[in-house]
């Protein structure tokens, strides 16, 4: 009998601690199932598709980033480091670089990446169907050394080149996918793309065959939301834990404890570009008098609140070649008018400014402009487009007047100024040819002392001569939920989810 109880307590004992560990193993399940892996974000402007070679939107590439890879990437501190190449070598003179491919990269149909398929995508990046061809009309040699080595030569020495290959236009994509990547993109990102239903939402999905660590969201998906104050509604009853905000919103969120906040100046300028194929346009005093028109500070006050800093030219303060030229024009209105007179229109003239409606930044600043603008006698008729419009009209057709705009992401600043060469295609060009000798100069410029005495020289001028009118550098702000970490802003135009993550 005693032995039948004795058998009974550890019979008890055992049941209890097993009872003990399935309990705790259903409270590791249960942690494990309340960490969050599914990213919902908010954004404003719908992709112009999902091929990186045929697109010069922002909005694109915000999203590609995630689902291509490039042969280098920059991080948040500007820093260029291994991507699909794991190392380089760069001649002794210069004009070619030489990339080592990682040996263990697969597209998202599951077929090796090899050199072969870089010298396809940047002979596709070439070619005259895409936006940024003129970039990379350099390159005059492309050669697949072997499986995984490809070489690059330069007609010209270009310092930078270096940087050139990180952007996200620069993405390998597989020839056999090519013909339908605008609506079925075939990467090697991070993350591929689940689904995309245009004009509500694009879903991505963690890609395990990733080659470098695994992203830690299973998914993100980014949701279109026009309306700034729609996406607040939304982010502020936690249906959204990620939103780009804007000035105003946000004494709405950085003092609440349920929030998080990051921001820096953008890597980018905000200018109003005049088509000086126009005739009026083309008049330099006319041009000068617009810009003494317009009082930059109320640009920024009505389009960014107050976030953004006034620029004179076409760089950003965040640039290392960056030169204040804010003080060559004057806001002087009466000084406007009369400069005005001298150029025969003491009655003002009538302009067109088609403005992106996507961008409630630019429409802000074109609004406000338009009617300072007003009180020296130029009438402002503004026309909102569509941003596929925009695009393909503004940008591309060159079918325009006035616009207002922004210019994003660039590392280097040759490649910030470029379009200003006299023979460019771009919508954006100082035809008079004042620059053309210097840029040449900048691109071949060993000595960075050197380097940048010639891009303030570049920048004096186009501060005097006003193909455009240089408004501001904008802030960039995130909102985002108390639990998310790893977002970070970066200094070209891409979102990267792969480090983001839940903390409990």
């Amino acid at each position: 009998m005693k032995k039948f109880k004795i058998t009974l307590l550890i019979a008890a004992a055992l049941m209890l601690f097993m009872a003990a560990a399935c309990s705790n193993q259903e409270d590791i399940s249960d942690d494990a199932e309340n960490t969050k892996t599914e990213l919902t974000m908010g954004y404003t402007t719908e992709p112009e598709g999902l091929d990186p070679h045929r697109t010069a939107a922002a909005s694109t590439f915000t999203v590609t980033n995630n689902i291509y890879d490039t042969l280098v990437g920059v991080t948040s501190d500007w820093e260029i480091i291994p991507r699909l190449a794991k190392e380089w070598d760069i001649s002794e003179d210069g004009m070619e670089i030489t990339f080592k491919l990682r040996d263990d990269v697969k597209f998202h149909n599951g077929r090796q990446m090899t050199a072969k398929d870089v010298l396809y995508s940047f002979n596709r990046l070439k070619d005259e169907e895409s936006p940024k061809a003129r970039d990379y009309e350099n390159i005059v040699g492309i050669d697949a050394v072997d499986d995984y080595t490809i070489k690059f030569t330069t007609e010209k020495l270009d310092v930078e080149l270096l940087k050139s290959f990180a952007y996200p236009w620069t993405a390998i994509v597989p020839e056999e996918a090519a013909d339908n990547l605008k609506n079925n993109p075939v990467g090697t990102g991070a993350f591929a793309l689940k689904e995309w239903i245009p004009q509500q939402h694009v879903i991505l999905q963690r890609n395990d065959d990733y080659f470098g660590d695994k992203a830690k969201l299973e998914t993100v998906k980014l949701v279109l939301i026009p309306d700034a104050t729609s996406m607040m509604a939304s982010f502020q009853v936690g249906d959204l834990d990620l939103i780009p905000l804007t000035g105003d919103q946000l004494t709405m969120v950085q003092n609440n404890s349920d929030y998080k906040v990051i921001s820096q100046p953008k890597n980018a300028v905000q200018v109003m570009s005049l088509n000086t194929d126009n005739e009026i346009l083309a008049d330099e005093k006319v041009r000068k008098a617009m810009a003494m028109a317009i009082n930059k500070q109320e640009v920024i006050d009505a389009s960014m609140f107050g976030y953004g800093d006034q620029i004179g030219s076409h760089l950003p303060p965040t640039s290392p070649d960056y030169f204040d030229t804010n003080d060559i024009i004057e806001y002087n209105p009466e000084k406007a008018k009369e400069l005005l007179k001298e150029a025969g229109y003491e009655n003002g003239f009538d302009i067109d400014m088609a403005l992106p409606k996507n961008y409630q930044m630019h429409v802000d600043a074109g609004q406000v402009i338009a009617d300072q603008l007003s009180k020296i006698g130029i009438n402002v008729n503004i026309e909102m487009v569509e941003w596929g419009t925009w695009l393909s009209e503004v940008y591309s057709a060159k079918n325009f007047e006035t616009t207002v705009i922004g210019h994003t992401g660039r590392l280097d600043s040759y490649a910030f100024l470029s379009r200003y060469y006299s023979d460019s295609n771009d919508y954006i060009s100082l035809k008079t040819g004042e620059i053309d000798e210097l840029l040449d100069k900048a691109k071949q410029e060993l000595d960075d002392e050197k380097r940048k005495e010639i891009y303030k020289e570049i920048q004096v001028i186009l501060a005097n001569k006003l193909p455009a009118i240089y408004l501001q550098t904008p802030q960039e702000m995130l909102a985002m939920q108390k639990n998310v970490s790893g977002m970070k802003i970066f200094p070209i135009d891409v979102y990267d989810f792969k480090e983001v993550y839940f903390t409990e």
